[in-house]
């Protein structure tokens, strides 16, 4: 299967070599790597050039109306029977994370596949500061609030004309929107891999206590669109939340495994 990986960018000089290289690294060799840069203002294109990424399948760097215009420019120029997506601040959990999500595509026969992430310190990746593990799927979790880690998804890309892409008059809440379109009540086949995909740098939109209450009222009208119960959805996905900062300092590490594998071998 070939798996195409999007990656959208607008001044992110600082971290988007980052996100490239963790692309490169990957173990997984059919993967088409697709850059949208927002006509960046900064050293974003020199960086991206810098990383000398052979793995960079298509870049376009031009101006367009938001986040989710060019995550459908993406989707659109992706040829893959895959498509996931890594942000401009984020990085794989590891290198084998492409191979294990078309492995676990291959033996279930999903559509749609989901799996956890961290979200860590912007200025050191081993800081984690939330532990977001997802669970197993269910309609009755969507309608309490629950909806999984937009970037630890992997979908089928055949699903975007079965069932919409998009929305790209939401400034904040188009993956929200896009998620329950995808998963409630639509009958694909939708699977639950258990593993940390993706390393999420703590802060951006979702994340800025500035943007909080207008992406509440986008998640408000999108719930209420849906047929839920919008205050109690809402209320149920900010309790959600906090268990993931209290279980973020147990998880542990790569390195961790490793320390402790070398010490039972001596």
């Amino acid at each position: 299967m070939k798996v195409s990986i999007i990656t959208t960018s607008y001044n992110r000089q600082a971290t988007i070599a980052g996100a490239i290289r963790s692309v490169m690294a990957q173990t997984y060799p059919d993967i088409e790597h697709i850059v949208v840069d927002g006509a960046s203002s900064d050293g974003t294109l020199r960086a991206i050039e810098e990383c000398g990424s052979t793995r960079i399948a298509r870049l376009i760097s031009e101006k367009d109306s938001g986040c989710y215009q060019a995550l459908n420019k993406g989707v659109r120029l992706a040829t893959g029977d895959i498509v996931g997506w890594l942000h401009s601040d984020d990085v794989f959990y590891d290198d084998e994370v492409v191979a294990d999500v078309v492995r676990c595509f291959e033996q279930t026969g999903c559509e749609f596949l989901y799996a956890d992430g961290l979200f860590v310190s912007p200025d050191n990746p081993n800081w984690i500061i939330r532990d977001w593990v997802s669970g197993t799927y269910s309609d009755s979790k969507i309608r309490n609030g629950w909806l999984p880690l937009h970037t630890t998804v992997f979908v089928k890309r055949e699903l975007f004309e079965r069932l919409g892409y998009y929305r790209e008059d939401y400034m904040i809440s188009g993956d929200t929107e896009w998620l329950i379109k995808m998963m409630y009540r639509t009958g694909i086949r939708i699977h639950y891999m258990p593993k940390y995909v993706v390393r999420m740098g703590y802060g951006g939109l979702s994340t800025n206590w500035a943007r909080t209450f207008h992406r509440w009222r986008e998640d408000l009208g999108i719930y209420k669109q849906a047929g839920l119960s919008p205050r109690r959805a809402l209320l149920k996905k900010v309790l959600r939340k906090f268990p993931q900062f209290v279980t973020a300092p147990f998880v542990k590490q790569p390195s961790d495994s490793d320390e402790s594998s070398a010490e039972d071998a001596s």
